[in-house]
Order: C-alpha cells, then sequence, then structure tokens
C-alpha cells in the first residue's frame, strides 16, 4: 500500500535560489513517515509507553527538480519488510502534474528505548499497536 500526505511548500522553506532547501525534503519525508503510523493507528506516545521508537539508520535522497514555494506535492510512503531488525520505507515528493521531485530511501528500525538496540522483527511491534497493520503493509 503506498500512503500519501499533501503539503504546501511554504516561503520559509526555501534557500537563497529560492527553491526548497535540501534538508526539508528531509523534513517532508519524516512528516509523511509519522503520519503514516497515525493512519495506522500508531501514537508516537503509545510507542514511548510501550518501550520502543522509530529510527532512521540511513537517508538517501535523490533530488530530481526543484520546488518553488506556493506549489503543491504529494509526499508518498512505502514500507519494503524484509528479515531481521532492518526495513525500508520507499518515498517520492511528487507535483500535482506528476513530476517526480525526489526519491528517497530510508533504512529504518525500530528502537527497544531502555536497552537502546534494535528489536527482532520490527514489523511484528508495529502491528501490535495499530487499529490498521494494513497501512503499513503488514
Amino acid at each position: 500500500m503506498v500512503f500519501s500526505v499533501p503539503i504546501t511548500v511554504r516561503g520559509y522553506e526555501l534557500d537563497t535560489q529560492g527553491h526548497l532547501n535540501q534538508a526539508v525534503y528531509i523534513q517532508y519525508s519524516e512528516h509523511a513517515r509519522w503520519e503514516l503510523l497515525a493512519a495506522a493507528g500508531i501514537q508516537q506516545n503509545a510507542m514511548v509507553a510501550g518501550g520502543i521508537g522509530p529510527v532512521a539508520l540511513e537517508v538517501n535522497v535523490k533530488y530530481l527538480r526543484e520546488l518553488r514555494g506556493g506549489e503543491q506535492v504529494d509526499v508518498t510512503c512505502e514500507f519494503a519488510w524484509a528479515e531481521g531488525k532492518v526495513f525500508q520505507l520507499k518515498q517520492q515528493i511528487t507535483k500535482t502534474d506528476g513530476t517526480v521531485c525526489a526519491d528517497i530511501v530510508v533504512t529504518g528500525g525500530i528502537m527497544d528505548l531502555k536497552a537502546r538496540k534494535l528489536v527482532p522483527n520490527p514489523a511484528e511491534r508495529l502491528a501490535a499497536l495499530a487499529s490498521d497493520p494494513s497501512v503499513l503493509g503488514i
């Protein structure tokens, strides 16, 4: 399942060239990931109470097209589950005309907040907290 969040590029997010600052692409992708968890019924406080939290281990951004203030984009997010402690999230930032502006791949995990180590089978841990695990691709 591909989850999507609409965002409007705001003027204060632009750099001196008048296009979206490169760090904001990463902020948009993180916002979409938190919205995905919320859509699955997972609240941040429930994760913390359960002693876990999501972590980004690696973020790869391929910048393809510039974005300017006022433009509307959709930020997609799709889990690619694997065996072990890590997973990938594949994301795109796309203009309303279908132009892909950025491809983002995040390698992540779920951290045990007390042990400060990744938990085994992160999909299982998230599914246990979710009211709708299908949003997570589980």
